[in-house]
């Protein structure tokens, strides 16, 4: 789906508990549904990086998004992400630098 390295050197990984184990009712994966087409067009209107899809199982649904900035990338998105974490243990992983970089800084923040 990507093809520019630039892009994916940050990243932001939104980790979105559900109501039940497993994938969640199809009332949470409904709402989660709606807020990820506006966190997509969010994206893509600031032109802050890219939504790169999800993940459901084991009683949450991740959110993957890139850009080369997940500060600025993490500030657009903020308010969606916050909404859609319903649940305790929610939380969202701000990357600087790329996946394979040992020095790439990581910080958690709890929703």
């Amino acid at each position: 789906m990507r093809d520019c390295t630039a892009l994916a050197e940050h990243a932001v990984i939104a980790h979105l508990r559900l109501s039940e184990s497993g994938f969640g009712t199809p009332a949470d994966r409904q709402r989660i549904a709606e807020l990820e087409e506006r966190l997509e067009r969010s994206i893509k209107k600031a032109r802050v990086g890219e939504f790169d899809g999800h993940e459901f199982g084991e009683g949450e649904c991740i959110w993957y998004m890139y850009g080369p900035d997940a500060d600025v990338l993490y500030r657009m998105v903020e308010g969606i992400i916050r909404e859609a974490a319903t649940q305790a243990g929610s939380f969202v992983v701000k990357r600087r630098g790329a996946a394979d970089d040992p020095n790439a800084k990581e910080e958690k923040i709890q929703l």
